[in-house]
């Protein structure tokens, strides 16, 4: 079988777990099969060196970072997870090989979560990173233009981050006299909305 023909066939699941296992040695945390697709968790002090691996070793050769996003465990499991708040989820792919793999990294520090930047290794990490910075407050070192891309420049918070109140810190409007957009505290007031459901009597037929 020439080597075209053996690369045109995505690895087994499994195989994939125990090869990347056996790459990454004692700097993952676990690698995880669930519903066919591998996930591997890494630790913030080893996630550059291992995306550098990921990147890097013939085995794995993931060459395209299709996504990556920011994740927050406030309140995860009802209450139940007691690990870090912050992780940074990556999704990789290997064209050459035909295999993907999910990396998991958790920052230390809740209250102000930081994680090493992998645009040096995948230049699409750029907007990702930037997204995750913005929504979570996940800061990338090593990020060449870290701002934010989907808020306002004035924006306050994290908007993604769960304890992040539904009415936001502030609000803008145009100032006439200034003849400037303006920024305020919100002057919204809580509400709560009971839905009601009416019906006719014969609804759907029912007597």
């Amino acid at each position: 079988m020439t080597e075209h023909a053996a690369s045109s066939h995505a690895i087994a699941p499994e195989q994939l777990r125990q090869r990347l296992a056996d790459l990454l040695g004692e700097r993952a945390r676990s690698v995880e099969l669930s519903r066919g697709e591998v996930t591997v968790t890494v630790g913030a002090n080893d996630y550059l060196g291992v995306m550098q691996t990921l990147h890097d070793a013939p085995e794995a050769r993931f060459e395209q970072l299709l996504d990556l996003c920011g994740v927050d465990y406030h309140e995860y499991g009802d209450g139940r997870w007691e690990g870090a708040r912050f992780a940074a989820v990556s999704h990789l792919l290997s064209v050459s090989l035909n295999q993907r793999v999910r990396v998991r990294v958790f920052c230390t520090d809740d209250d102000f979560p930081v994680l090493p930047s992998v645009t040096a290794l995948w230049n699409s990490a750029n907007w990702y990173e930037r997204e995750a910075f913005d929504l979570y407050g996940i800061v990338f070192e090593g990020h060449d233009d870290l701002r934010r891309i989907l808020t306002d420049y004035g924006f306050i918070g994290h908007p993604f981050r769960k304890d992040f109140p539904l009415s936001g810190h502030v609000e803008m409007r145009y100032d006439a006299q200034r003849q400037r957009v303006v920024y305020e505290p919100v002057t919204i007031e809580p509400r709560e909305i009971t839905p009601r459901v009416i019906r006719e009597d014969n609804y759907g037929g029912l007597h």
